[in-house]
């Protein structure tokens, strides 16, 4: 009778301590939902043309439990939040024409450039470009710059400069009408981007580490039905980007 108690014990204690493929670890936070499928909570709107006219329409909203960009008037939702250290992942879709769209992680200053966008790094996810990084008066190096930056001397991360790195693959993306994934790990200064289980983007030597996460309103309607955060803690980091 002992010994099927301690059998039982050994098996219940195996079992806990395993781990599935997909799921967290036991040193890393669980994923979060930014979006709760019925209102912007943990969200705020910063739209330069409501600053004036308060009965501008907004230009994100909630529709059939998805967050959607409406693409204009021009701005950002950006979260209340602030965030290190996670890997986001997000699913989207230009479910008409396609077009613009981005995630702004590390954002801090509001409107630093060109009075609309708040000082960040922006992942692209304009049709045809998603991967992208855009230095916007923050900076961010990948391997082969002068490539996918273009001459180092316009180098820039304000009006007028280069800002713009290209990503690695222009071939992930579904096509207009279906859902792309895209996965944005940030981890200390180091940023990976993949979408649809492609890497596309991986920069490293970021000047920012941490800030909020904002999606843009840049011209299209895209919507958005997965807003996902996980926190990687500090016993996870060495395995984060494997």
């Amino acid at each position: 009778m002992n010994k099927l108690i301690i059998v039982c014990l050994l098996a219940a204690i195996t079992t806990a301590c395993q781990t599935k493929p997909g799921t967290t670890s036991q040193h890393q936070t669980e994923t979060k939902s930014l979006f709760n499928g019925e209102d912007l909570s943990g969200w705020h709107m910063d739209v330069p043309a409501m600053d004036d006219d308060p009965a501008v329409n907004e230009p994100f909203i909630v529709r059939d439990g998805m967050l959607v960009s409406l693409g204009t008037p021009g701005g950002h939702l950006i979260t209340d939040d602030q965030y290190r250290d996670y890997r986001l992942e997000v699913e989207y879709r230009f479910a008409g024409e396609p077009g613009n769209c981005g995630i702004i992680v590390h954002a801090t200053t509001p409107r630093a450039l060109y009075d609309m966008f708040p000082q960040s790094i922006e992942v692209q996810m304009m049709h045809e470009n998603a991967g992208d990084f855009w230095c916007i008066v923050e900076d961010i190096s990948v391997p082969d710059m002068a490539s996918r930056r273009g001459p180092k001397e316009e180098w820039g991360i304000t009006e007028g400069k280069k800002r713009r790195i290209k990503n690695l693959t222009d071939d992930s993306e579904n096509p207009v009408g279906e859902w792309n994934t895209m996965v944005v790990e940030c981890l200390n200064d180091e940023v990976k981007v993949w979408v649809n289980g492609d890497m596309v983007n991986h920069g490293f030597d970021a000047t920012a580490t941490e800030g909020q996460i904002a999606l843009q309103a840049e011209g299209s309607e895209v919507e958005f039905r997965k807003v996902d955060l996980t926190p990687i803690s500090e016993l996870s980091k060495d395995s984060a980007f494997n």
